[in-house]
This record gives structure tokens, C-alpha cells and sequence, in this order.
């Protein structure tokens, strides 16, 4: 494993850091920092809990 950038909407908005044989996401985009530090067993997974997050978060103003 290396580490990788995750998008979202082809945004970064983070990357994946091999840990402990998971991958652990460091947030980047302040829309994510929930999710930061939590730790994943895919990029499937963890592109997963992205999309489930943002999409029970109410839309945010411009």
C-alpha cells in the first residue's frame, strides 16, 4: 500500500496513509474533517463513508 489522494467530485479532499494494514484518512477539506484520522479497509470503503457523509450533511451556502 502507498499513500493516495482521495477525491470527491474531482476534488481532493484528502489522502489515504497505509496504518497498521488499513488505511487511515487524513482530511484535507474542512467538508470531510469528520472523517479524519478514521481508519478504512479499501479506497472503496473509504470513498463510501465519504459520499454517505456529505450527502446527510445539509447543503452548505456559498
Amino acid at each position: 500500500m502507498q499513500r493516495q489522494v482521495i477525491e470527491y467530485g474531482g476534488i481532493p479532499v484528502g489522502i489515504a496513509v497505509p496504518h497498521n494494514d488499513r488505511l487511515r484518512f487524513i482530511a484535507v477539506k474542512f467538508h470531510v474533517i469528520d472523517l479524519d484520522n478514521q481508519q478504512f479497509t479499501s479506497v472503496g470503503e473509504l470513498k463510501a463513508a465519504i459520499r454517505d457523509h456529505l450527502n446527510s450533511q445539509p447543503a452548505m451556502a456559498a
